[in-house]
């Protein structure tokens, strides 16, 4: 399974960073944090025509029951979604919870927790692409 969702929007990066903010907290989520990498690149010095935003997303309840199963799967939390442009296209997208974990632990239950918080944030990305082009990397899933 390809371990990337990704969903094209129409909207303009700012638009979709606007509305990721929105969505999370209607499925459950919060914001932690938000790294503007693109302006940290060119602080730096570097010349980086792209933009790229990378939100650390949580739901509580979802994280404790992780690490309830393996204290060490902290360090796969919190979710990231990223809002970036590539070649003047917008893009919202993130690792697949579900194939990310599925490396770390073959417990059952932890697949179930990981298919639960990848549908939340399948969601999140579609409702803040809103009227998105087909899914990229993920065409044959359900």
């Amino acid at each position: 399974m390809d371990p990337f969702f990704i969903l094209e929007s129409a909207k303009s990066f700012e638009e979709a960073c606007a509305s990721l903010l929105q969505a999370v907290p209607d499925h459950g989520f919060g914001v932690l944090a938000v790294h503007d990498l693109g302006q940290t690149l060119r602080r730096k010095g570097l010349a980086f025509p792209e933009e790229c935003r990378i939100f650390e997303v949580c739901n509580p309840l979802q994280a404790a029951a992780v690490l309830a199963n393996t204290m060490a799967l902290n360090m796969a939390l919190p979710c990231r979604i990223s809002v970036y442009t590539e070649a003047g296209r917008t893009r919202i997208g993130m690792l697949r919870p579900g194939v990310m974990l599925a490396g770390l632990s073959a417990d059952p239950s932890l697949a179930a927790v990981a298919g639960e918080v990848e549908a939340s944030t399948r969601a999140i990305i579609a409702a803040a692409a809103a009227g998105a082009g087909p899914a990229m990397g993920c065409a044959q899933d359900p």
